[in-house]
């Protein structure tokens, strides 16, 4: 990873970025490159759920000269149902804890996606799975941006927003809450994962 000793000035600095990895629209490297074109100095890769795209965006951070700082967002909910999006910062991507958590948290949010696409399908809209996973970065963590972007392809809204403020929201017909680890669990997998090398 690219670590600067000092900076002339007060850094610029995103802690918080998706790829295609997740739910971004760009390529892992793509992000970095927008950033320093941006005029940041520090950008955090946090892409939902997994640690794919860091090899990508650290080498394009390397030929710019924009500190990476490798980082993942992990999907969590409370014991009162409350869904928490927490930030980690370096764990180790190869540590056994990390692996297990993130790969859990997957298939929490497949299971999610896949009774949204049954629901949807019997009232009459046109989406598919495995179109969705067409579009997607091989390995990305899908979620509702995708399924709003195939109901976009499919002509039943005209942008990812509509499709948002209509059906998939918080509180729309559509909005399924997505099964995820307790905060406090997550916390103790990212203190036993260690930092990344």
């Amino acid at each position: 990873m690219v670590y600067r000793e000092q900076m002339a000035s007060a850094p610029v600095i995103d802690l918080h970025t998706h790829s295609n990895h997740s739910d971004g629209t760009q390529s892992p490297g793509d992000v970095v490159r927008s950033a320093s074109q941006a005029g940041l100095d520090v950008v955090a890769l946090t892409d939902h759920d997994v640690a794919s795209g860091w090899a990508e965006a650290d080498a394009v951070a390397s030929e710019v000269g924009l500190l990476l700082v490798p980082g993942i967002e992990v999907s969590c909910k409370t014991t009162l149902g409350i869904s928490v999006h927490m930030l980690a910062y370096r764990p180790d991507p190869l540590s056994a804890a990390f692996l297990g958590s993130m790969e859990q948290v997957r298939e929490f949010r497949a299971d999610r996606l896949r009774r949204q696409v049954d629901l949807l399908r019997k009232d009459g809209f046109r989406v598919e799975l495995g179109e969705m996973l067409a579009h997607a970065q091989p390995g990305a963590t899908l979620g509702r941006p995708h399924l709003a972007d195939a109901l976009v392809r499919a002509g039943h809204f005209a942008n990812r927003d509509e499709a948002f403020a209509q059906i998939l929201g918080a509180g729309k017909p559509y909005y399924l809450p997505v099964d995820a680890p307790d905060p406090v669990d997550v916390v103790q997998m990212i203190r036993a994962a260690g930092e990344c090398p």
